[in-house]
């Protein structure tokens, strides 16, 4: 049991709560390709991304593996993109440090995806049993590829505007 579940139950929440975060993640990416902010959609992106290590580090293990090691690195990316868009409004280089740890926490669910689709699905294990063969090491390198090509591009495009101060308030401070 954990957390009250039984281990299939667990796994099962875990799974539902990284493909929210991975679509929600997405859905980030697209709105900063167009310059926009989508808060709404960023704060799922962002709280289920934390979910999804939190909740990776709750399995039963004996020993560190790569899957707790992935779970850190995101959980201090994610504090970075945190950070940088709440605290610190995206405020000079704040801005491409939320981009990039953005990608990057996305990436490593991406990554895991990759790795999970390989060792579950009928139709891919067969192509790579081991996860070192050609099949696996092409989707992975894709995959990066796909990110470092949308981080370029996120990196240009994403200069959101500074939001509009209602009637009476003080201006806003600083560019983004």
């Amino acid at each position: 049991m954990i957390v009250g579940l039984s281990l299939s139950a667990f796994t099962t929440l875990h799974v539902i709560i990284s493909l929210i975060a991975i679509a929600a993640g997405l859905i980030v990416v697209v709105g900063m390709l167009g310059a926009r902010r989508l808060p709404g959609t960023t704060a799922v992106f962002l709280a289920t991304t934390v979910l999804t290590s939190a909740t990776g580090l709750l399995f039963p293990f004996s020993g560190l593996l790569p899957s707790h090691v992935f779970a850190i690195l995101s959980l201090a990316v994610l504090a970075l993109a945190v950070l940088a868009l709440y605290a610190l409004r995206l405020e000079g280089p704040w801005r491409w440090v939320y981009v990039l740890s953005a990608l990057v926490v996305l990436y490593l669910n991406v990554f895991v995806a990759v790795v999970q689709a390989f060792q579950k699905l009928a139709v891919l294990q067969p192509l790579s049993p081991t996860q070192s063969e050609p099949p696996f090491l092409i989707a992975q390198l894709a995959v990066l590829a796909l990110f470092v090509i949308l981080g370029a591009l996120a990196l240009r495009r994403f200069h959101p505007a500074l939001p509009v101060n209602p009637p009476g308030a003080a201006p806003a401070s600083g560019g983004v």
